[in-house]
């Protein structure tokens, strides 16, 4: 917590805050005494001028008090909401750089509680250390020293009530603290089953899985409920309990106090000033109890927030080569790539090696965890490979800058994301200094101007998630927003597969026919054979491994992996159109000769 402060808070403000805070608990201290001398020596003696004189100071010690506290709350709330402010910032940047091995470990859930749940309590934790978490030791010791001075025997009375109190305080944490720590892992809980029911809302009313998934949160929300009435409880309980604890002080004090005055051994005005004392002495010392419950859990907040600021991702330019020359132009090769995921049995892939030179499309298709994402993710560079490289235009990617690799690179994911606001802001991702002409050139080509141009313009509404968008509708915006960008490779994640047949096939030959894509590198990873076979390059992927690369024609011939593929999609006159024929068609089991 306390690296968090030295990073963020700024020495000025924070010197500002803690002179002004010195003042304020000086000007304090002073008011007793000059109430203790009014009493005995003003109204004790009948003298007016000397009320008025001190009646006087003291005003002008109150006002200074009451500056000073309005001085420190500003410059503490300042510096702590300032401080608020930079931490969420520098999350939602290294979140946002973070590489997908990272994000996935510590999943969205947690890093959205901890981006505002963590920091806010960080945020009032460092506003109350400027304030209450100074003040109140500095008010303790003082006013310990003021009542000192004051009677010695009176102080005895302190002797009682202060172990009382330090037994009562260090109780209340023993049992307050654990459930501090469980109940933040509890909030996760809670955000991860409400993210996943808001997006998984169709899906949970389809199965009717409605009462399921409410039964669910009813029980991670009982849990939270019962762990914070618990902790709150307990809390609660320390005030009354201090307050029990002042009054029989304040008692003790007046009953002992009323018999020295009657000895003649302290003056009235003296006994007031002490009571003083004896409250900011227990208030501060109550204060101090609920700095040590804030503390704590303020601590499992700033751990929380520093593994995602120091979490060091393994995606970096480190090897970054600043005098490169790129040898080849605009060509893209795969140099006997493997790559496996933490923890995982096997390689999502091994040893692959493939060529794409400018103007070729290489296609990959596969079963469901045969390793195609993992290829668009490495040529983007979101993971690294375990061994081999991938070279752009001659270079190792590894040597290239995140920032330079990312210019030459536009990719459109398999879930079609949409971000709200209009449907210009949304290709102005891919461009943002993008023409009106431009847009709709790309809208084209994506084959979605049509139903843009019915529906309105390119200053239409676009909800949160493109929900006011078909699947298939959002795939081909985010498709557009990806052609609109300058690039030398543009690479497609099953982005089509939410397409008819006579979509796919248009908006395959638009990006073909185009001027501006026509010499670019594409990489399509699909699922249909209607979207592969007029590819320049299929590569066919089987659990990682490379079992077939060529034409489709070629491939159509030799690799039995994508005659099965051919034979479970396209129907026997298919077939037999391009010339092929089947055995064993009856059962749909038999290779294509």
């Amino acid at each position: 917590m306390l690296t968090i402060g030295r990073r963020y808070l700024n020495f000025w403000p924070v010197f500002w805050a803690l002179f002004l805070l010195v003042l304020q608990v000086v000007t304090n201290l002073w008011l007793p005494t000059i109430t203790a001398d009014i009493i005995n020596k003003g109204i004790g003696q009948s003298d007016m001028k000397y009320i008025w004189f001190m009646g006087l100071i003291m005003l002008i010690v109150a006002l200074a008090s009451w500056i000073s506290a309005i001085g420190n709350v500003y410059f503490a709330s300042k510096q702590s909401q300032g401080l608020g402010m930079k931490l969420r910032r520098d999350l939602f940047n290294k979140v946002l750089f973070m590489d997908e091995r990272n994000f996935q470990d510590f999943g969205d859930a947690t890093l959205i509680t901890r981006t505002t749940n963590d920091v806010t309590q960080l945020q009032n934790v460092f506003q109350t250390m400027l304030r209450m978490m100074l003040m109140a030791p500095m008010m303790l010791i003082g006013s310990i020293f003021m009542a000192w001075k004051l009677s010695h025997d009176l102080m005895l009375v302190f002797l009682i009530s202060l172990p009382i109190l330090t037994l009562a305080v260090v109780i209340n944490i023993a049992i307050a603290m654990p459930r501090f720590r469980s109940m933040q892992t509890k909030v996760d809980k809670i955000n991860l089953i409400f993210q996943q029911g808001l997006t998984g809302v169709r899906v949970i009313r389809a199965f009717r899985r409605d009462q399921y998934e409410i039964d669910k949160f009813d029980e991670a929300n009982r849990d939270l409920t019962h762990t914070s009435r618990v902790v709150l409880t307990t809390i609660a309980m320390l005030m009354p309990i201090m307050t029990v604890i002042l009054s029989f002080t304040n008692i003790g004090i007046v009953w002992f106090g009323a018999q020295l005055i009657g000895k003649n051994m302290m003056e009235m005005g003296s006994l007031v000033a002490f009571l003083t004392y004896a409250s900011q002495i227990l208030m501060s010392f109550m204060q101090l109890s609920a700095v040590a419950v804030m503390v704590p859990r303020a601590q499992v907040s700033a751990v929380r927030v520093r593994e995602i600021l120091e979490r060091q991702d393994k995606i970096t330019d480190e090897q970054v080569n600043k005098e490169l020359n790129e040898s080849v132009s605009n060509s893209l090769a795969l140099h006997q790539v493997s790559f496996k995921f933490d923890e995982a049995k096997r390689q999502a892939l091994s040893d692959l090696s493939v060529n794409v030179k400018a103007g070729q499309t290489l296609a990959i298709i596969g079963g469901t965890g045969s390793g195609k994402s993992t290829i668009l993710n490495l040529i983007a560079r979101l993971i690294d490979p375990t061994s081999g490289s991938v070279n752009i235009n001659g270079i190792d990617i590894r040597q290239m800058s995140q920032h330079d690799l990312h210019e030459k690179v536009a990719l459109t994911q398999q879930k079609a994301v949409l971000f709200s606001g209009s449907l210009r802001s949304n290709l102005q991702f891919g461009k943002s200094d993008a023409t009106d002409e431009e847009m709709w050139q790309a809208l084209e080509i994506a084959q979605a101007a049509d139903f843009i141009r019915e529906q309105g313009s390119l200053e239409m509404a676009v909800e949160q998630n493109g929900s006011n968008f078909s699947g298939g509708q959002k795939q081909r915006i985010a498709i557009a927003r990806t052609l609109i960008k300058e690039a030398e490779i543009y690479l497609f994640d099953d982005s089509f597969s939410a397409l008819d047949f006579a979509t796919d096939r248009k908006l395959r030959e638009a990006i073909n026919k185009s001027e501006k894509h026509h010499d670019k590198i594409k990489v399509i990873v699909a699922q249909r054979i209607a979207t592969v076979m007029s590819a320049d390059q299929i590569l066919v992927l089987e659990n990682g491994l490379t079992v077939g690369l060529g034409t489709h024609e070629s491939l159509a011939k030799s690799c039995p992996q994508y005659q099965e593929t051919m034979q479970s999609q396209l129907s026997d006159e298919d077939l037999m159109k391009m010339g092929l024929s089947i055995t064993n068609s009856t059962d749909k089991g038999g290779p294509v000769q």
